[in-house]
């Protein structure tokens, strides 16, 4: 049987033989005898880049290719090949063998080991945005005011700023963790503790808290949010129970300040700076705060009244100053009559003669 085939300029013809590639046609028409339908000829279109056939490595090992047509790859297990076509990105090829056609559209191939993990690449975000590179690459976003901590394989290996990266598939085990450097808050609440003088009393406290080291918060505790609570928990626990109730009451910026410093020398070793530390509240039990407004109201009673001895005391002593200069000195008394007298008459019609011996002597009429 005599076949004819028409191969146009952007496409291929296969012909093959009991399964072998015997050659491959270009543009024109082909006639080939077939006395047995024992070959045939396949044609492809070079408009599509890709080759894909079931007999792809027989084809590829036939050597028929040109090379002026196409490119054959062969990407070990650590290789992979970023595909530009005109100048736009296309697609990333795995391990294996590949025939790309390169004479009807411009063709870039960049071959890329996968042995460093992260994957980078002065148009990062371009290879990112092609679908396929989702079946290649696994792609983290470090926030701002957060810091990234990247390992491999168990293994710390760097610090990502932030920014967008990218991680080979399939090359190695990663990890990529996200820490924020902003000051953060535990509330720690409802601590039923125990004063050193059996009083049993609630706080509510408040940590402030940012991370200093993000590679210790992560590789020393599993749970640093937890961790800062446990430890707030404990550090109040061990603090006030060695005050009294009035110690804590009276001294509440100095207790204050000694829970936070515990804290921070704590937290230090797991990466963490404490920036402030508050009690919020404290809650008596009913019983006791009736009994301690008691104590309060006895207290200011007395203090009162100390206030009003004090003044007592002050104006009998400025009473007795007066009295002995008055005896001492018969002038100013005298001058204290008159000052008496005028205060008599301020408010009356009064006339008022004096005699030699003051008051004593004096004789009054009403007008």
């Amino acid at each position: 049987m005599i076949g004819v085939v028409r191969i146009r300029a952007y496409e291929r013809g296969l012909h093959i033989r009991d399964g072998e590639l015997v050659q491959v046609l270009k543009e024109g028409r082909h006639t080939f005898w077939n006395p047995f339908i024992t070959e045939r000829v396949e044609i492809v279109s070079t408009r599509n880049v890709y080759l894909t056939h079931q007999m792809l490595d027989v084809i590829v090992k036939s050597g028929k290719l040109d090379e002026n047509d196409c490119q054959t790859l062969e990407l070990a297990d650590n290789e992979r090949a970023l595909v530009w076509i005109n100048k736009r990105f296309s697609k990333i090829l795995g391990p294996g063998r590949h025939v790309l056609f390169t004479n009807f559209d411009e063709v870039q191939i960049e071959v890329v080991t996968t042995d460093a993990v992260r994957f980078q690449h002065r148009e990062l975000y371009t290879i990112l945005r092609a679908v396929s590179s989702k079946l290649q690459l696994e792609v983290f976003t470090v926030e701002d005011e957060h810091e990234g901590l990247f390992f491999r394989n168990g293994e710390f290996a760097e610090r990502l700023k932030p920014g967008t990266y990218a991680f080979w598939k399939e090359a190695g085990k990663t990890k990529v963790y996200h820490k924020s450097l902003r000051t953060q808050m535990a509330d720690i609440s409802g601590q039923e503790i125990l004063t050193a003088d059996k009083v049993s009393l609630r706080l509510n406290a408040l940590v402030n808290y940012n991370i200093d080291d993000a590679l210790k918060a992560v590789t020393r505790v599993a749970d640093l949010e937890q961790t800062i609570y446990r430890e707030a928990q404990l550090t109040l626990r061990a603090v006030i129970g060695t005050k009294t109730l009035e110690a804590l009451l009276n001294d509440r910026i100095e207790v204050v300040e000694e829970l936070k410093r515990i804290l921070a020398e704590t937290a230090a070793e797991f990466g963490v700076a404490i920036t402030g530390f508050g009690i919020r509240d404290i809650i008596l039990p009913g019983e006791m705060k009736n009994l301690l407004n008691k104590v309060i109201e006895a207290r200011k009673a007395a203090e009162a009244n100390i206030i009003s001895r004090r003044e007592e005391i002050a104006a009998m002593r400025s009473q007795a100053n007066v009295a002995k200069m008055l005896e001492e000195n018969p002038t100013l008394m005298r001058l204290r009559e008159l000052e008496i007298l005028e205060k008599i008459i301020e408010n009356k019609n009064m006339h008022i003669v004096l005699g030699e011996s003051g008051l004593t002597d004096s004789i009054t009429k009403l007008i």
